[in-house]
C-alpha cells in the first residue's frame, strides 16, 4: 500500500533523531492519522509505516530493520519498508506506506490519505 506524496506535510523528526537500523513512533495526534506511524532509518533512507502489526498488536518501531524489512518484535512478521507489503508469515495484511521528505534536517511525512483520521 505504497505512500502517495499529497497533502501537506508533517515535520515529525530531525535527521540524527532515528539511529540506523531503528524505529521511533510518531504519536497519531502529530499526524492525523487513524493510528501511530513509525519512522525508520536504514542508514540511507528514511521510511513511514503504519505502527502497529496486522497480525498482532504489536509495535513494529520496535521490530528489527534489515534488508529493506522490518520484522516485527512480537511473532517475526515482515513488511517492505518502502511500501508496507508483507514479505513473510504470520501477517497475511499488509500495513500501509507514508511518504517521507527530507528537507535540510527536517524529516517530513505525507499522511497516506486513506489512514488520514474523519
Amino acid at each position: 500500500m505504497s505512500a502517495p506524496m499529497t497533502g501537506e506535510a508533517i515535520v515529525v523528526a530531525q535527521v540524527g533523531d532515528v539511529d540506523e537500523d531503528e524505529g521511533i513512533v510518531i504519536d497519531a495526534s502529530v499526524t492525523g492519522t487513524v493510528g501511530d506511524i513509525a519512522l525508520f532509518f536504514d542508514g540511507e533512507d528514511y521510511y513511514a509505516l503504519d505502527d502497529t502489526c496486522t497480525h498482532e498488536t504489536a509495535s513494529l518501531a520496535d521490530g528489527w530493520v534489515e534488508d529493506g524489512c522490518v520484522e516485527c518484535p512480537l511473532h517475526a512478521a515482515k513488511f517492505c519498508l518502502t511500501d508496507g507489503t508483507v514479505q513473510s508469515m504470520p501477517a497475511t495484511e499488509d500495513v500501509y506506506a507514508h511518504a517521507v521528505e527530507v528537507d535540510g534536517d527536517d524529516i517530513k511525512v505525507f499522511p497516506n490519505p486513506e489512514r488520514l483520521a474523519k
